[in-house]
């Protein structure tokens, strides 16, 4: 599967409706000192790459991970396990947590929606 470059493309915050979101919480990234080492699914984690890491979600799910402070989204694909901190239901890759704006703040509320059930 290849993502598109549909990515980021921000949204009015005072828009967005958690209506249909899977889950709402605060996301995290991750980069430099996990980069090349191996995910949960057997890939190699690239922090170049869309993609996230959560708890439960089967690995292969595609999910719209949108910034809810800017309204900004990125689609990527659960590889990995974690985030591993209390409090956090999703992290990010590096490029992913760009995308989004968050890289600067470390952290951001975000929603997560399904885009495509792993297969």
């Amino acid at each position: 599967m290849v993502l598109a470059l549909q990515n980021a493309h921000p949204v009015d915050s005072e828009d967005l409706s958690t209506d249909k979101a899977y889950q709402v919480g605060v996301a995290s990234y991750y980069g430099k000192q996990f980069h090349v080492r191996n995910t949960a699914n057997g890939e190699t984690f690239n922090m170049y790459k869309l993609t996230a890491a959560h708890r439960v979600l089967p690995l292969g799910t595609v999910v719209k991970v949108t910034n809810l402070a800017n309204g900004r989204w990125v689609v990527v694909k659960v590889n990995d396990r974690g985030p591993f901190i209390e409090g956090r239901i999703l992290d990010l890759s590096f490029a992913a947590a760009l995308e989004i704006e968050m890289v600067q703040q470390g952290t951001a509320e975000i929603m997560i929606e399904i885009v495509e059930a792993a297969d």
